[in-house]
């Protein structure tokens, strides 16, 4: 397997008792790149993210991240893998009790012990990042429910993870608020060199994904969001985002966002999940 590789599935297949979940899947992210997975409900989505992380184990194939095999890894081990995952669950999962600046930096003040000042620094960067920095001294129960995803993602951003694992991330909010959710999903692939993997149901946030990318103006500071500006993809970016969707465990397609639109027109599951 090439080392540049961020995360490569080969051959993977998980049952749960007599139930098959996924039947040699196989399928490989690039640093930088995108990886959309659509599916019907049990289709095995959401187990792809707990495979990465090393929280399932498969059956049988092998698993890589960032170059290391981790389907046969102890906890131990596990631990220093996930290291370089930043992970944002499908309600936020932000401690109540504690304000937005602590749940951002949470790991690195708990976890990975930075020293005060550097981690200071560094989550009023990331809080600068999603356009939040106004709102570190409130508590999650203050936030609007995108605004708490937006401070999920900050947490999950932090510690400067590699790859970010999406599950679900706009669920339960309206249009408008998902687009700022699929904004910074799409700021941190094209700003920060991170590669991403995005569960969901929702085909418009999907969609954004794939076909946007942010730039920022020439010369403002890196942690200011309001000079990143947001437009359609050129082709050969919107080809490093490509969709995966899951029929019965297994991958029933996996290509561009064009290239999904074109299969709907042959395909008809794959249409019926676009209609």
């Amino acid at each position: 397997m090439a080392a540049e590789q961020t995360i490569v599935f080969e051959n993977v297949t998980l049952s749960f008792d007599e139930k098959v979940i996924l039947r040699g899947v196989s399928f490989t992210l690039e640093p930088g790149h995108s990886k959309i997975f659509l599916g019907a409900s049990g289709a095995g989505k959401s187990t792809i993210l707990r495979l990465t992380l090393g929280l399932l184990k498969p059956d049988s194939g092998r698993i890589f991240v960032n170059g290391e095999r981790i389907d046969h890894m102890s906890e131990d081990d596990l631990m220093v893998v996930r290291a370089d995952l930043g992970m944002v669950f499908q309600e936020g999962a932000l401690f109540d009790s504690l304000t937005v600046r602590e749940n951002v930096g949470y790991k690195l003040y708990e976890e990975l012990q930075w020293p005060p000042d550097q981690a200071d620094a560094r989550v009023d960067e990331v809080l600068g990042f999603i356009g939040l920095g106004e709102y570190s001294d409130r508590m999650p129960a203050e936030l609007s429910g995108g605004q708490r995803r937006r401070v999920a993602i900050a947490r999950a951003m932090a510690a400067k993870p590699r790859i970010l694992l999406y599950d679900e991330p706009t669920t339960g909010l309206d249009p408008i608020t998902s687009l700022t959710v699929d904004e910074e999903i799409v700021k941190l692939r094209d700003l920060e060199g991170v590669s991403s993997v995005l569960v969901t149901h929702q085909l418009r946030d999907a969609f954004f994904v794939a076909e946007h990318a942010a730039a920022r103006a020439a010369g403002s500071p890196a942690g200011r969001a309001r000079d990143v500006s947001f437009g359609k993809a050129p082709p050969e970016k919107a080809e490093q985002a490509e969709f995966i969707m899951l029929k019965d465990g297994l991958i029933a397609f996996e290509g561009t966002a064009d290239e999904l639109r074109d299969a709907a027109r042959r395909d008809a599951y794959i249409g019926a999940f676009l209609s």
